[in-house]
């Protein structure tokens, strides 16, 4: 039962680096996939409910109020009724003020005359004009009655006030209305163009461009599209866009036009080339009479809150006039796939971040970065003339970012649950091995039976372990098991991997039984410790004929004790603190599941050859499963630990985490010194090592290397990253 159950056991660890990265290549392609398209659909649902509307309009609107300023449109010049006008004439002017007004600007051959006044007498008004000049009516709206246009006006010559607000956020003016779908039967105001279109029209008919509908009933002037406004556009969700609509790309207001008021044009103070051959549009900007409309503008300090409706004519007008004689671009957007590609692209890019830079500070720098971007493509593309979202993507690139770190944030949670759950049944299968153990002080009478014998077992080349890795040289070789070089069979190219093989000290049931529960743990345990860059990947683990084997990712390179021997002498500070470094980076990270190494020295430490990096090797408290016969390993039944490099508290069986700290200490005192440390003397009183006195060293690194291997493990530094911290600020000073 137990061997079905390991061999199940075996079966989940039983996978080659190529599969296992596979796995996490495809993992983490699921995830950021998964949550990217899980924050995109999120924001898209907001988008929905018109939650984001109010922030993408503003987003706009700032866009808009940074653009470079155009120069003043010359085509158009702007005859104004103010309020000082009215303080001279009664409103609203009698016809025979309009028709002076008119009289007196025709004289001087504008092209096209709009005149947006109402009249209630409409007597002979614009008499003898009617034909040259463009009126305006105002059609019915809830709460508001029609305003019929003069009768002494031609149909084809009138054109409707009305214009288009954002009703459902701050009322403000940003599209256009060109045409209106239909006329009430029973209105007096029939006609279907607004003021500003005619106006543009006519102006461009006399100079040779007309207008048409496509088959897709599409407005034409001259070789421009002018496409209708998509109730989704940009930042907009559902929007009313009833009639023909455009978005309006504004001027500055303060670059508009040229102005001139009512009473200057009636005291002739206005130069005739300001009218000849321009669209002249009239109209009062009095607040008494209408207190306007707001605009992207009405935010800025200089600009007044409201502007006049004459205003909103001129821009719609010099909109239509500068797209189709200047090629000026029209206010595009993008189609709702492209900006549901758009949302996911920021949300996968926010994914990504969070998966690589998970800690929080340096993850809302990095997006912070990236949002920055973000705002310079949308700038970008505004200044093109394209409104593209820019809240929607920030939020999706927040929420998957959030979405992927706390997924990782669990799943280290839930590793640390599972990793120190083992951590405990490995420190209780210890226990109960070491009870085994001290029932007896001798060696199996069968030792020389069982000492690994590496003929014995591995003869033939046509064995395989686990019928997938076959032996190809012996690494080491003692006591009850070796370790060997294997190729993988089973994977593409047969690479190279480390087998090592643990014959336990006794094959009576009841030890079997505690070393296959220790093996296991202790597997586990390195399967989770493996993913670290710097610690092999554990790659198998299974048992055979009561031997039990670890393959393991196999490290080119050399032993730190092939660099540190009394040949080549002591090492410099600067070589010293980055070994310390490197290696306490890697501590933090086992220590974080405390898992304490027990064996750290300069033969388990080994500089990989493909990027210069430490990797640390040999974890082991699977070796108690193994008698102790090694010369340099303390002759203990419970310890695990060499000679010189391990603290006394582990020779007595109870290491702490600070243990790998006192042994990585020594490794250091050894290399700035040039002498094993076996052969330190002690203080007599605290039984701390004395070396100072053969070196030259800063007090500043001796005092942190002094610290680290306190013979009493409670005067030591208890944590890798305490001793990182002061190595630092070593550094800095």
């Amino acid at each position: 039962m137990i061997n079905g159950l390991f061999a199940k056991f075996g079966a989940f660890f039983l996978q080659d680096r190529g599969s296992r990265l596979t796995f996490s290549f495809h993992n983490c392609l699921s995830i950021l996939l998964l949550s990217s398209v899980g924050a995109t659909a999120l924001v898209w649902g907001i988008k929905e409910l018109k939650w984001l509307e109010a922030s993408e309009l503003r987003i706009y609107d700032q866009m808009l109020l940074s653009r470079p300023q155009e120069p003043v449109d010359a085509r158009i010049l702007l005859v104004t009724i103010t309020q000082e006008d009215l303080t001279r004439e009664k409103w609203p002017l009698s016809d025979q003020t309009i028709n002076k007004l008119v009289q007196k600007l025709a004289s001087y051959h504008p092209r096209v005359i709009g005149l947006n006044v109402y009249s209630h007498q409409q007597q002979n008004l614009a008499a003898n004009l009617q034909n040259q000049i463009i009126g305006t009516c105002l059609l019915s709206n809830i709460g508001r009655l029609e305003v019929p246009p003069s009768s002494d006006f031609p149909l084809e010559n009138i054109g409707f006030d009305d214009v288009v607000t954002d009703n459902y956020t701050d009322q403000a003016i940003r599209r256009g209305l060109l045409f209106s779908d239909s006329t009430d039967k029973d209105s007096q105001c029939k006609t279907q163009f607004s003021f500003a279109a005619l106006l543009a029209i006519n102006y461009l008919e006399k100079q040779g461009i007309s207008y048409n509908f496509t088959k897709n009933q599409e407005l034409q002037i001259g070789k421009i599209l002018f496409p209708r406004l998509d109730k989704n556009a940009g930042g907009y969700q559902d929007i009313d866009a009833d009639g023909y609509q455009i978005l309006l790309n504004y001027r500055h207001p303060n670059h508009l036009a040229r102005q001139v008021t009512l009473t200057e044009v009636l005291t002739d103070q206005v130069n005739p080339n300001w009218v000849q051959d321009r669209l002249v549009i009239i109209g009062t900007t009095a607040t008494s009479v209408h207190p306007g409309f707001y605009t992207p503008y009405s935010s800025l300090s200089d600009q007044p809150a409201r502007i006049p409706r004459i205003f909103i004519h001129a821009q719609i007008a010099s909109q239509i006039l500068t797209t189709v004689l200047d090629g000026k671009p029209l206010m595009y957007y993008w189609p709702d796939w492209a900006e549901l590609l758009w949302i996911w692209s920021c949300s996968l890019v926010g994914a990504v971040l969070a998966w690589q830079w998970r800690h929080p500070l340096m993850l809302l720098l990095v997006e912070g970065l990236i949002f920055a971007g973000v705002v310079g493509i949308t700038a970008g593309f505004y200044l093109q003339a394209i409104w593209i979202p820019l809240f929607a993507p920030a939020l999706g690139l927040v929420f998957s970012g959030f979405a992927v770190m706390g997924y990782t944030n669990y799943q280290t949670q839930k590793q640390n649950q599972t990793i120190l759950l083992k951590v405990e049944e490995q420190e209780d299968a210890i226990a109960q091995l070491s009870l085994l153990l001290e029932q007896t002080t001798e060696l199996p009478s069968d030792f020389n039976d069982f000492k690994f014998k590496e003929t014995s077992i591995f003869k033939t080349d046509d064995l395989l372990l686990a019928g997938r890795f076959k032996i190809s040289k012996s690494l080491a070789a003692g006591g009850f098991g070796c370790t060997y070089l294997a190729e993988d069979t089973q994977r593409q190219g047969n690479p190279i991997c480390v087998v090592k093989q643990l014959m336990p000290a006794r094959r009576d049931p009841k030890f079997l039984q505690v070393a296959r529960r220790l093996f296991n743990t202790e597997a586990e345990i390195l399967a989770i410790l493996g993913k670290h860059p710097q610690i092999p990947e554990l790659f198998a683990s299974f048992e055979e004929n009561q031997e039990f084997y670890l393959v393991q990712e196999y490290i080119l390179g050399n032993t730190l004790s092939e660099e540190l021997t009394p040949e080549k002498g002591a090492k410099t500070e600067a070589y010293v603190v980055n070994i310390l470094k490197e290696i306490l980076e890697i501590l933090v990270f086992i220590h974080q599941q405390r898992v304490i190494h027990r064996d750290i020295k300069p033969s388990n430490i080994i500089r990989c050859s493909e990027n210069n990096k430490l990797v640390l090797i040999d974890f082991g408290a699977v070796k108690l499963i193994q008698p102790q016969i090694d010369e340099e390993t303390e002759l203990a039944t419970v310890a695990i630990g060499t000679r010189g490099y391990s603290p006394p508290e582990q020779f007595a069986g109870h290491p702490r985490l600070s243990s790998d700290i006192y042994a990585l200490g020594m490794i250091g005192i050894q290399a700035i010194t040039g002498t094993p440390p076996q052969e330190f003397p002690l203080h007599p009183e605290t039984c701390n090592i004395m070396w100072r006195q053969i070196t030259n060293v800063s007090n500043e690194l001796a005092a942190i290397l002094d610290q680290m291997v306190c013979y009493n493990f409670s005067d030591r530094y208890q944590s890798a990253t305490a001793v990182l911290q002061d190595l630092k600020s070593l550094v800095k000073e």
